[in-house]
């Protein structure tokens, strides 16, 4: 990817990968990319705005209650890029990392993930995502975030990642167990929906066991 100043390695993993990341353990200038079969994860940008817009409005019906912030902040293009603006503003200082699924051949957005609630005292953090309903239930998400997680514990050096998900999201529950996080418990009244409702949240860990 243009762009990016980075060095190449390899993991080993499902399918063929290439992770490229920043020399810098530190993440000052955090980048990573990686490329599988034919499609990519790589850092979401603002020059990414009218995509990733469209993305979030294919999929609002289906955002409105458990991703509160992203759909107040991207009601329209102008709202959209402040809100992409602040949140690599926040990547650059370490509290929040957003990254886009991307197919290579068509450009297309299939699925958007983040690392958010980030604490560095262990470190661990929370992993967020949603995948575009047309590529919704291929198994594609599934194939991503185990590479993903699998970078992530090795170059964040993270010693867990978690995932909270309302009981009737199945196809999240499902994600989880098969990208190896085991359910820890349901915390009772811990989010807020875009109504307003005080629901409860089940709990998923992965740890670190390398």
């Amino acid at each position: 990817m243009g762009g990016y100043n980075s060095k190449s390695t390899s993991l080993q993993s499902a399918g063929s990968l290439t992770a490229i990341f920043s020399d810098s353990l530190k993440f000052k200038n955090y980048r990573l990319v990686i490329n599988f079969e034919n499609y990519i994860i790589r850092p979401l940008e603002v020059s990414d705005l009218e995509s990733y817009f469209d993305l979030v409005d294919r999929n609002r019906k289906r955002l409105e209650d458990f991703f509160t912030g992203t759909v107040s902040r991207t009601k329209d293009l102008v709202e959209t890029e402040m809100f992409l603006i602040e949140l690599t503003a926040k990547r650059d200082s370490k509290q929040y990392f957003p990254f886009i699924l991307v197919d290579n051949s068509t450009n297309e957005f299939i699925a958007f993930i983040d690392l958010k609630n980030l604490d560095w005292t262990i470190p661990k953090t929370e992993i967020g995502c949603y995948t575009d309903t047309k590529f919704a239930g291929k198994g594609l998400t599934t194939k991503a975030i185990n590479l993903f997680l699998d970078y992530c514990f090795e170059h964040f050096g993270f010693k867990k990642i978690y995932l909270r998900t309302h009981y009737s999201n199945k196809p999240a529950q499902t994600l989880a167990e098969k990208c190896g996080f085991e359910k820890e418990g349901i915390i009772r009244m811990d989010y807020k929906t875009t109504s307003g409702e005080i629901v409860d949240l089940i709990y998923y860990g992965r740890l670190n066991n390398k």
